[in-house]
């Protein structure tokens, strides 16, 4: 993405903030705290996160954390995001939380840290007029796990047309995802607009998945 789409991307959550209020799930484009979870119980659903490290990318408030929290424990958590407001509320939540990081960084340009799981939820939803943009971007983030890369995207045979966000051809994104993965699942139904894609170095983690 370019200066311009990154500013974009700034301007529309800054002005969700002033429309729905600092801190809601709104403000992070979400239509609403249900579509936020049913998200969040498919993304548990990538691998057994307990005594792992695991990178959220594009973490918003650090919701993430306190989900997995409820389902899977100790383990360690770094979220990172390019709004500085989304940072700050996500320190004023969990930063006291023990081994609990949050940084505010641009993901697409940062040196990310090896870590065992990788997700990015809600982090390709926006314009970009690079089409190869989203493939690199899946390509760094599956570099930068050890074990597993959880990511959704919405849907470009539902979803409506947007000014500033976009849907994805699920079957092209798959078959771009195998090309890194030897294990690649693709995961839809949780929502009508939304899709969510699982990528494993090694098939045998599987029977180490979290059973919810």
């Amino acid at each position: 993405m370019d200066l311009i789409e990154k500013a974009t991307v700034l301007h529309y959550h800054r002005h969700r903030i002033l429309q729905f209020q600092a801190g809601s799930v709104q403000a992070l484009g979400w239509r609403g705290p249900e579509s936020q979870r049913k998200r969040f119980e498919t993304l548990l659903r990538l691998g057994n996160f307990t005594g792992s490290t695991l990178l959220d990318v594009g973490c918003g408030y650090g919701d993430l954390k306190a989900f997995l929290d409820q389902h899977c424990r100790p383990f360690t958590y770094i979220g990172l995001d390019h709004m500085p407001e989304f940072i700050n509320e996500a320190k004023a939540r969990y930063g006291g939380s023990a081994d609990t990081y949050f940084c505010r960084t641009d993901f697409t340009l940062a040196q990310l840290p090896q870590v065992d799981y990788v997700i990015a939820s809600g982090a390709f939803s926006y314009r970009c007029a690079d089409p190869g943009h989203y493939f690199k971007m899946v390509r760094k983030l599956f570099e930068a796990a050890r074990i597993a890369l959880a990511f959704n995207m919405l849907d470009r045979t539902v979803f409506p047309q947007h000014d500033l966000l976009t849907g994805h051809d699920r079957d092209e994104v798959k078959k771009f995802c195998r090309t890194l993965a030897p294990h690649v699942e693709l995961i839809s139904g949780y929502l009508d607009d939304d899709f969510t894609v699982f990528m494993y170095r090694d098939a045998s983690v599987l029977r180490l998945r979290s059973p919810f």
